[in-house]
This record gives structure tokens, sequence and C-alpha cells, in this order.
């Protein structure tokens, strides 16, 4: 039996046709109706687990960044800390090489006028003896130049 009296062809559909595909209909709809829910729980479990493990990634990337930054800061003032005392020493070793410098040239310095005083007392000391036997030695090399023996002044010069 035919729904509708109009030779619709294949478009007109049998009433036994629509009974059964009514009955298939709600059926599937029972089965749906009744997988849907545990589907969506699923779903949403699995979307919660999805979503939980990225943001847990998020904490463990922000906790990185901020280990990161401690570390940077720390190495920021270790180095500050080496270059500050780095800068020091140099300083320090400047100063006592300057130091070094002036004690060396002081000591040069008393070193060179305690020797110049001795040379200066050994050249007088040389002259005065150089003169008391000028005449003797000025008449014997006269007398080896002449070849005659001469008699030697006794009398010093000023």
């Amino acid at each position: 039996m035919d729904l509708l009296p109009f030779p619709l062809g294949p478009l007109n559909p049998r009433v036994e046709h629509l009974v059964v595909a009514t009955a298939l209909l709600a059926l599937a709809y029972l089965v749906v109706s009744r997988l849907l829910p545990r589907i969506n729980r699923v779903l949403d479990a699995r979307e919660d687990a999805t979503e939980g493990a990225r943001q847990r990634a998020e904490e463990v990337l922000r906790q990185a960044e901020e280990k990161r930054a401690e570390t940077a800061a720390v190495l920021a003032g270790a180095r500050h800390d080496a270059a500050r005392t780095r800068q020091r020493a140099a300083e320090e070793g400047t100063a006592l090489i300057a130091a070094a410098r002036t004690d060396g040239r002081r000591e040069r310095d008393a070193v060179v006028a305690g020797e110049r005083a001795r040379i200066a007392a050994e050249c007088a000391e040389a002259e005065a003896e150089l003169r008391m036997c000028v005449s003797e030695l000025a008449s014997e090399l006269a007398s080896r130049m002449v070849g005659e023996q001469l008699p030697a002044r006794a009398e010093p010069r000023p």
C-alpha cells in the first residue's frame, strides 16, 4: 500500500517501509542516546588529559624559564664579582709594582751616591799620593828620556 495515491515512482514510500524505517530510527536513537554520554565522557576525559598535560607542560616550561633566569642572574653576579676582583688585583699589582720601582730607584740612588762618594775619596787619595810622588816620577821619566840621571825636586805642588 502506498502512502500517497499519486504515482511518484520510487519517491512514493510504502507504509511498511516507513514503519520499519521508523523502528530502526528509534532503535538507532536509543543506541546513540545511550552511547553518546559515554562517548562524551571519554572525549571530555581525553580533552582534560590533553589539556592537563598541556597545562603541566606549560608550567614546567615556566618553571624552567624561571630557573634559567635565576641561573643567568647568578652567573651575571659571579661574572661581575670576578671582574671586580680582577680589577682590584690589577690595581693592587700596579700599586705594588710602582712601590717596588720606587724602592728600587731609592736603593739605586743610595748605592750610586755612596759609590760616587767612595770614588771621589779614592780619587782624592790617589791625587794626594801622586802629588807627593810626581817630582820623583817626573825626574825618573826625564832621566829615561835624556839618558842620564837627573836630581828630583822634593817640593810638592799645590
